[in-house]
């Protein structure tokens, strides 16, 4: 094990040290300069402080001389950089959504808590110990599942936090059972010295065991089915910014990881998953896993009358396009996962700031809800419009761009009676049956009349921050999709320097 140095500890960490010493901050105006004041005030307060601190942590982060490690625990490469400041951006403009539009009194420990587990987020983009991995894990997950039950007004928040703790208890447990046996194949903790015993031996019933265990661990943390039936509740329970963090960014950081084990810690233990030929690996159960997700996410979003539930189940369809990519482990295939999580995620979050603007006009998040929503704000109804078909996969937004990728890579090389093949049919049939249940959407929001829906009056607001978030993300979404190539190039160059 390398020499462990505390000067290079807090150098490697300082974007992590910037935003724990920003929850300090955040924590101390509010019981000191802030104490008494509005609570729209202490909102504005609160968050440009953790603005700052995020800020301050993104330019740490690009100022970060590579190579740059702790010991054999942590380790900073141009491909978790990268995902890092993606972490940072998509959790500064989560705040941004929560200024005002939180329901609960408790308004730094609600910011502490996105801070808390923006820590988790990147500290498990470079996590190469199975320690370090499971704590950074741990530290998002149970910030997310406070995050979910803030809402003391509703007793769905309550619910949905509970449901959350419980499974992702249960992931917990099963993904510890996997590293024990890990653990117990190499001896050591460290990811890549796991690799090398696992190549030795990649048919050893220890390494199939802990490969399904590993996989049902993470598969709940990416809302794969089966394991996403903390999902739906979450989603619709908790406080909008709230499920906007479940929805994106950790998913963004779990997707990160997910790779991390099965190309790094698994690479050599694969296996095959086509119809045809069925070889004991990974590969198979990611096959079931992402065939499962794309058939209930899509047929369960058609029974939904719920915007937020009809998100939460299409984040399940959407995990299994992700999936079809991990039939080929080339670094194009990684690029083009990553390139499409990160513009799901955009798109997704667009979505949220959309139901904010709803929220703020005194509605819920229902289909009526959203009856001559065009009449009354056009330009987030516009923007709905676009994260909604970006989602869906029309061009040349950037969700048509990441499925073209993502399906182009499972099938490059390949067979045409191949399983990838299989999979990317599915995915694009499902993608079909999605058409339907996002126009739905779009059908109550450009074309029922309010009139005929009964609803609350708007009252007047002069919060424009969820406007401008959602203006902003749907440029966001345009320019990724007419020109991927600025995106995703900079992925590919990052995995590969990182190789």
């Amino acid at each position: 094990m390398s020499a462990f140095s505390y000067t290079q500890m807090i150098h490697t960490l300082a974007p992590q040290i910037a935003l724990l010493v920003g929850v300090l901050v955040v924590l101390a105006i509010d019981l000191g300069p802030l104490r008494g004041k509005s609570e729209n005030i202490r909102w504005r307060g609160i968050v440009l402080a953790a603005l700052l601190s995020l800020l301050t942590a993104a330019w740490f982060t690009s100022s970060l001389a590579l190579p740059a490690s702790v010991a054999e625990l942590y380790r900073i490469t141009p491909l978790s950089l990268l995902l890092n400041h993606a972490l940072l951006l998509l959790s500064a403009i989560i705040l941004l959504l929560s200024v005002g539009m939180t329901p609960t009194r408790h308004i730094s420990e609600y910011v502490s808590l996105i801070l808390l587990a923006t820590i988790g987020m990147t500290l498990l983009t470079g996590a190469t110990d199975l320690l370090v991995l499971f704590l950074a894990l741990e530290l998002f997950s149970l910030c997310l599942y406070v995050l979910t039950g803030m809402d003391k007004l509703k007793t769905a928040s309550a619910e949905a936090a509970l449901k959350y703790f419980l499974f992702g208890a249960m992931s917990a447990a099963l993904l510890l059972f996997g590293f024990s046996y890990l653990y117990g194949i190499a001896g050591s903790t460290h990811l890549a010295v796991i690799g090398k015993a696992i190549a030795a031996a990649p048919q050893d019933p220890l390494v199939l065991m802990a490969i399904v265990l590993v996989l049902a661990g993470l598969g709940f943390k990416i809302a794969a089915a089966p394991f996403h039936f903390w999902a739906p509740d979450a989603y619709q329970g908790a406080p909008l910014s709230g499920a906007a963090a479940a929805a994106t960014s950790s998913k963004v950081a779990s997707f990160a990881i997910l790779i991390q084990m099965l190309l790094v810690v698994f690479g050599t233990a694969a296996g095959n998953g086509s119809f045809h030929f069925t070889q004991p690996g990974w590969l198979p159960v990611l096959t079931i896993l992402t065939a499962a997700s794309i058939l209930i996410g899509n047929f369960a979003a058609l029974a939904q009358h719920n915007v937020r539930r009809l998100l939460a189940y299409s984040a399940v369809a959407h995990t299994g396009y992700a999936l079809v990519a991990l039939q080929s482990t080339s670094p194009e295939a990684v690029s083009a996962l990553l390139y499409y999580v990160l513009t799901y995620s955009l798109a997704t979050l667009g979505a949220f700031a959309v139901l904010t603007v709803l929220q703020q006009q005194g509605y819920g998040d229902r289909y009526a809800d959203l009856a001559g929503f065009s009449r009354r704000s056009p330009i987030a109804a516009l923007c709905l419009l676009v994260f909604l078909l970006s989602l869906a996969g029309i061009p040349p937004l950037a969700g048509f761009t990441g499925k073209f990728l993502v399906f182009g890579a499972a099938m490059q090389g390949r067979e045409i009676y191949s399983g990838a093949a299989v999979l990317v049919g599915l995915a694009l049939a499902g993608s079909t049956v999605s058409f339907y249940y996002y126009l739905q959407v779009l059908k109550f929001a450009f074309v029922v009349d309010s009139a005929t829906q009964s609803g609350p009056t708007p009252p007047p607001t002069r919060n424009y921050l969820p406007l401008f978030v959602s203006i902003l993300l749907a440029l966001l979404v345009i320019l990724a999709g007419v020109f991927p190539s600025v995106l995703l190039d900079a992925i590919h160059s990052a995995i590969l320097a990182s190789s």
